[in-house]
């Protein structure tokens, strides 16, 4: 149990951020799984818009920290092997 000041303080910052990185996380999955339902509907016009707004948002759960890089970076190429496969 947290004590002292400092540590009562540290519990209520994390206890923040754990709830934005949640949100942050939870709306990159909504993204990615918009991607998923373009790709298996077969329309490549969608899957295009859907992976440009996906990527972006990985890029971003990247730069707050939420998602490691080289797993957001990971996470994009496998996404847009899928397209190129889907467009040919």
């Amino acid at each position: 149990m947290a004590n002292t000041p400092g540590a009562k303080k540290a519990v209520r910052k994390i206890a923040r951020r754990t709830e934005i990185n949640t949100a942050r996380r939870s709306r990159v999955r909504t993204f990615l799984r918009k991607f998923e339902e373009a790709v298996t509907s077969g329309d490549a016009a969608a899957a295009k818009a859907a992976f440009v707004v996906a990527q972006s948002e990985l890029m971003r759960a990247v730069s707050k920290g939420v998602v490691h890089k080289n797993t957001g970076s990971r996470k994009v190429s496998r996404l847009a092997a899928r397209l190129k496969k889907l467009s040919a």
